[in-house]
């Protein structure tokens, strides 16, 4: 996926796909403190619906939001790019870097090896 969000973008995309479908006051209300002004969501609501990343209803003067992209889709998609920019293109490389950081435990990681074994 070639579209990003920026981070004032996506903090409203993780409402709008947390809710589903919402009117501004409910994406307003359910943004972390402190919240932005209604009309700041509102900017970045024409925004995301220009970028094709939000759909809208009309029901009156009052208009409803929806994803038009899923959350599972956008993250795979960021995550590629962070891989590919960050770490040449390899997910070895990332976990090994998490390992070296102590980000990720040598037990964790056999834990999850374990894991996607058993998915498979």
């Amino acid at each position: 996926m070639s579209r990003t969000l920026t981070k004032a973008e996506e903090d409203i995309m993780q409402v709008i796909w947390k809710l589903e479908s919402a009117f501004l006051r409910d994406i307003v209300a359910a943004m972390p403190e402190p919240k932005p002004h209604q009309n700041t969501v509102a900017t970045i609501l024409k925004i995301l619906i220009e970028k094709e990343f939000v759909g809208i209803e009309v029901y009156g003067r009052m208009h409803k939001y929806y994803p038009l992209i899923n959350k599972e889709n956008y993250s795979k998609g960021r995550t590629k790019s962070l891989v590919k920019k960050y770490y040449q293109g390899s997910f070895t490389n990332i976990v090994s870097s998490m390992v070296k950081d102590n980000n990720l435990s040598i037990e964790e990681l056999e834990m999850l090896v374990k894991k996607l074994k058993k998915s498979k």
